[in-house]
């Protein structure tokens, strides 16, 4: 009998939610600049009487979650798109340097290209793309970051060859070269 210090029956990442400040433009930047597709939407949820709200989400008990929807793209997870109201909600976006900053990154095959389009529609790209490193577990990287309408920090980023690693193991669940394995 085999035994694990993991979580049990982990296949992966189902999803990430985002909360947005205005969903319909977050929305329209999903499809139509990312190209994203769209699934259900659900909500609003809130209580004005208990603390579900606070219980079950670790939110002010008096938040609203005004619209839910769920989008992906290719073969990666979902992306839960929220906006919610609350009375203590923080309207700052935080840098991938705080306290919960974060970051989505997006595997593109042609990274000039994607750069290219974002750049098209306007969307603020920061520093990048510059030539792949040779050696080393990210041999072949190429990345971008860009920023959303709603000023969340995103990435692009591309490896011609694989990634690095992935040459001394077995256990990549997915390859962008070959997404039919």
């Amino acid at each position: 009998m085999s035994t694990s210090s993991g979580l049990p029956g982990l296949r992966g990442v189902d999803h990430i939610g985002i909360t947005v400040p205005n969903f319909e433009e977050a929305r329209s930047f999903l499809l139509d600049v990312l190209g994203f597709e769209e699934f259900y939407r659900h909500g609003p949820y809130g209580s004005e009487d208990n603390n579900w709200m606070q219980d079950m989400l670790n939110v002010h008990p008096r938040a609203v979650i005004e619209k839910v929807q769920i989008f992906r793209a290719g073969h990666g997870p979902n992306i839960e798109l929220f906006e919610y109201s609350a009375p203590d909600q923080r309207r700052e976006m935080p840098k991938n340097s705080d306290w919960g900053g974060h970051h989505i990154t997006l595997y593109v095959d042609d990274i000039d290209a994607a750069m290219d389009h974002l750049k098209a529609h306007g969307v603020r790209l920061m520093k990048g793309g510059g030539p792949a490193g040779t050696e080393g577990p990210e041999a072949g990287l190429r990345s971008c970051y860009f920023l959303t309408p709603w000023d969340m920090q995103m990435e692009l980023i591309s490896f011609h060859n694989g990634k690095g690693y992935e040459k001394e193991t077995d256990r990549r669940l997915w390859d962008p070269r070959n997404p039919g394995v």
